[in-house]
């Protein structure tokens, strides 16, 4: 007869030899995750190869990272007992404002993908709106139908830039 011990042993061992298994079979294309690896002159280099949207990727990432930890200081003020109605009104009104930048950034930037066929990264601080485009040349054309695109979404002048990586 199996005790309770062994039955857990059992168990453990058998999930354990699982995801071992699972972890060997794994392919390597989603252990590598993006990244080109390539030999050159038959020497021992290894070359990283980064892909244009990894830039944009990280771009992205930075801005989110600030703007969480603004977020988090904004809520830590509408939750604090000792702040007056005045701090909490301008954290919330400043939360809603961070909430609607991030829609239309999304917006902006599915926009720009869909009329231009652009991948982008889009900030906007104020009445700025930054813009950096995934493209193989730098493109004044392309760059005046980004902006133009992007005023459209506006009633009032913005001063937009528009840069390629």
């Amino acid at each position: 007869m199996i005790n309770k011990e062994h039955l857990w042993f059992l168990t453990l061992f058998s999930l354990i030899l699982v995801l071992s298994v699972y972890y060997i079979t794994m392919p390597n294309d989603l252990l590598l995750s993006n990244q080109v690896f390539n030999q050159k002159d038959k020497k021992d280099e290894v070359v990283l190869d980064v892909a244009e949207s990894d830039v944009l990727v990280s771009l992205r990432l930075n801005l989110e990272e600030e703007r969480e930890a603004t977020k988090k200081e904004l809520q830590s003020i509408l939750t604090n007992t000792e702040a007056t109605t005045q701090e909490k009104n301008d954290a919330y009104e400043k939360l809603s404002y961070l909430n609607n930048i991030y829609g239309m950034e999304e917006k902006l930037e599915k926009k720009i993908k869909s009329c231009c066929n652009v991948d982008s990264f889009i900030e906007i601080d104020n009445n700025e709106i930054n813009v950096v485009g995934k493209s193989d040349k730098d493109s004044i054309s392309l760059a005046n139908d980004i902006m133009r695109a992007i005023q459209e979404e506006y009633q009032e002048k913005v001063a937009i830039t528009v840069s390629f990586k």
